[in-house]
């Protein structure tokens, strides 16, 4: 679907991305490196219709050679809709020659994740003039081993129910329900792995080789 957007607006965030933290081994970063700005021009020049249709005028046979005109573009992929649950894939492997490596570095995220440098201007479920689309961290998968076998452990948040919040929610009360979204949802974390559970910190959640990420929308 080709959609036609103001060109002052196209390529417009909801928050400014010049302020983000880009450490390279950073959620932030992986998010900003796949929402980038990218030049389309040379090979990847792309395929104009409507300047196609202007040099060549419409095509009435089938049959009949037509010059295709490709021009010099911009790309950019942001998110028009902000998710109730966001989840993160990390691709955790790497070709290396014929065969597929396992990428063991640390990737740090944060507990609470600011989505609006990430997201149009004209993101659709978000009020005009937000410039924050907080999410908190709930849950996290790890994966430990190598890419022929290994073992899958997760990391969740038991949170603490608030039944006022509830209330706002279902009331639809926005405004007050932004009140409580400033700070992580609390609650305690704690290991799985199989049968066994235990309480972690949330240093300890933080520390993982985090191979899903889980996050809830506060804002």
């Amino acid at each position: 679907e080709v959609v036609t957007e103001d060109p002052e607006t196209a390529f417009c965030t909801l928050a400014k991305r010049e302020d983000l933290n880009l450490e390279e081994s950073s959620i932030h970063h992986c998010l900003y490196q796949f929402t980038r700005n990218e030049k389309l021009s040379e090979t990847n020049k792309l395929l104009c219709d409507v300047c196609t249709q202007r040099h060549c005028g419409p095509k009435k046979n089938l049959k009949s050679e037509k010059k295709y005109i490709y021009t010099n573009a911009k790309k950019q992929m942001l998110i028009s809709l902000a998710p109730p649950i966001l989840t993160l894939h990390l691709k955790r492997f790497q070709q290396a020659g014929f065969t597929l490596r396992k990428v063991n570095r640390h990737i740090k995220f944060p507990e609470v994740l600011d989505l609006a440098p990430f997201c149009s201007v004209k993101c659709k479920n978000v009020a005009e003039g937000n410039t924050k689309l907080l999410y908190s961290l709930y849950g996290v998968v790890e994966h430990s081993g190598t890419m022929r076998s290994g073992h899958y452990t997760a990391y969740a948040k038991m949170r603490n129910i608030s039944n006022h919040l509830s209330e706002l929610v279902l009331r639809g009360e926005s405004t007050q329900v932004e009140a409580f979204g400033t700070e992580p949802v609390k609650g305690q974390w704690f290991h799985v792995s199989d049968t066994h559970v235990q309480a972690v910190s949330v240093a300890k959640v933080l520390s993982a080789q985090a191979y899903l990420l889980f996050y809830e929308r506060l804002l």
